[in-house]
């Protein structure tokens, strides 16, 4: 297993690009640990508390070329190709500092007029214990998962920001994904060209005010190329639930992509037809918003695997 850890030369900011070269390749079925940082300057918390080296690195090379994220990568996987499946599975995930993040913007958010000062909030880690401190002193569990996880978009798309989840997955901020769980992601490009990062503590469904626990997060990653799977678009699983995802501006729209994801896995596993999925969907399936945030807001559909069987 190979590990590669932030730096200047391993890290993109802002940005994802089917051009940009992998700074590793592995074998299909490989594992490797990514080490991740998150935050611009103007986030770092005061004394007292352990700043990754190599994030103040990323800093003094110079501001992002696009907003977003920064993400370790990309890493590429022998043997993809456009049309292959990249399955991720999230081995471990975690912690690699004391502190994490939460900030409010004007004009930014679910509710974007509703707060017009900046409100930036450093919040202790406990890594031991599992919890977040809050200013009011409530003990949050933490759930550490990635808010980034995606592959090169298709190379047409040229430059794109990481801010909305697309058909390559990227921002997708679904708090699900801890470790433990898979994403499978629709490969767009030779190689596949894996890159995380946006590090969460911990995320309720939607986002709502931007930003969860933003913090430096280390990932252990199993990546394999899969060609026996039909899938166009990112889904995942569980132990026990499948998760289909839908991505749109228009929040009607992402809800619709996620269920008819649902509807044809349902009836291919299942042996049904597409009205008995749509009906075992309405009465067994969950619907929830996993952001409302990224520009492209995001829906997922969970449905117990245990009524899939047989």
């Amino acid at each position: 297993m190979i590990q590669i850890d932030a730096s200047p030369d391993t890290c993109h900011w802002g940005f994802f690009d089917a051009s940009l070269p992998a700074i590793a390749e592995i074998d299909s079925g490989a594992e490797v640990m990514i080490n991740t940082v998150s935050g611009a300057p103007q986030v770092l918390p005061g004394e007292g508390f352990h700043v990754p080296p190599e994030l103040l690195e990323i800093h003094a090379a110079g501001p992002p070329p696009l907003p977003g994220h920064i993400l370790t990568g990309p890493v590429a996987v022998k043997g993809a190709m456009t049309g292959d499946v990249l399955q991720v599975d999230i081995l471990d995930v975690q912690l690699r500092q004391d502190w994490g993040y939460n900030v409010i913007r004007p004009l930014s958010g679910t509710l974007p007029l509703d707060f017009d000062q900046t409100h930036l909030t450093i919040l202790p880690l406990d890594a031991d214990r599992g919890i977040a401190t809050m200013p009011w002193g409530l003990e949050l569990p933490l759930a550490p998962f990635f808010g980034v996880m995606g592959v090169a978009p298709p190379p047409g798309w040229g430059r794109i920001s990481t801010i909305e989840p697309r058909v390559h997955g990227g921002n997708i901020d679904n708090k699900e994904l801890v470790a433990g769980t898979t994403l499978y992601l629709p490969v767009q490009t030779e190689g596949a060209l894996f890159s995380c990062g946006d590090g969460h503590g911990a995320q309720g469904d939607g986002e709502v005010c931007v930003t969860a626990i933003e913090t430096a997060l280390q990932g252990r990653f199993r990546l394999t190329v899969r060609r026996d799977l039909d899938m166009a678009y990112p889904q995942a699983e569980t132990p026990t639930h499948l998760i289909t995802m839908g991505m749109n501006a228009d929040l009607h729209q992402a809800v619709e992509v996620a269920l008819r994801r649902m509807i044809t896995v349902v009836a291919a596993q299942v042996g049904i037809t597409r009205a008995e999925a749509y009906m075992l969907c309405s009465l067994a399936a969950d619907l929830r918003i996993t952001q409302t945030v990224n520009r492209e807001k995001g829906v997922h559909m969970m449905i117990d695997k245990a009524l899939l069987r047989g």
